[in-house]
C-alpha cells in the first residue's frame, strides 16, 4: 500500500512526498551466497572459561602466551588465541588471590566442523605450560576446563 502525502495542498509541488515507494527486491548470485556462508564458517569463534584451582599460598602468579592453541590433532589444525580476559599475556602476570578458585576467559578463532575432540595447549620455550587434553566438542563451542 502506497501512502501518499500532501504537503503544500498538491502532488504536483516540488514539495510534494511519497512514501514507501515500490523497491525491487534485488537477487543474490547462489556462487556469492556460498562466497558468504563460508565467510561466516570461517568467522566462527571457540570461548574457553579457564579455572586455576585455590591454593593456600600467598603471591601466585599465572599469564597466557600468545602461543596458546586449540588442537585438533586427528588433522593437525592449531586454533589461534585471539582474545583474553582477566588474564596477563607475556612478559605480564596476574595476581592470584589465595583460597580463591581463578577464573579467566580464552577466546579462539573456530575449529574445524569435523573436530570431535580438541587440546586446549600452551606451547612455551620454558617449564610450566598448561595443556588440557580430550575437551569434548559441543554445540555451543563454549567450554569450562580446569588448568592443572
Amino acid at each position: 500500500m502506497n501512502i501518499k502525502r500532501e504537503i503544500a495542498g498538491h502532488k504536483s509541488d516540488p514539495c510534494f512526498v511519497e512514501e514507501n515507494p515500490p523497491v525491487a527486491l534485488p537477487r543474490i548470485v547462489t556462487g556469492v551466497l556460498l562466497s558468504l556462508q563460508t565467510k561466516v564458517e570461517e568467522e566462527k569463534q571457540v570461548i574457553v572459561h579457564c579455572c586455576f584451582p585455590a591454593s593456600f599460598e600467598e603471591g601466585s602468579l599465572i599469564r597466557i602466551w600468545k602461543s596458546t592453541f586449540l588442537i585438533d590433532e586427528t588433522i593437525a589444525h592449531k586454533s589461534a588465541l585471539i582474545h583474553h580476559q582477566n588474564i596477563s599475556l607475556f612478559p605480564y602476570w596476574t595476581e592470584v588471590p589465595p583460597t580463591k578458585d581463578f577464573w579467566f576467559t580464552l577466546v579462539f578463532s573456530g575449529l574445524p566442523k569435523d573436530c570431535t575432540t580438541f587440546t586446549l595447549k600452551e606451547e612455551i620455550p620454558e617449564q610450566g605450560g598448561f595443556c588440557v587434553r580430550n575437551i569434548k566438542r559441543n554445540a555451543t563451542d563454549v567450554y569450562r576446563v580446569k588448568i592443572n
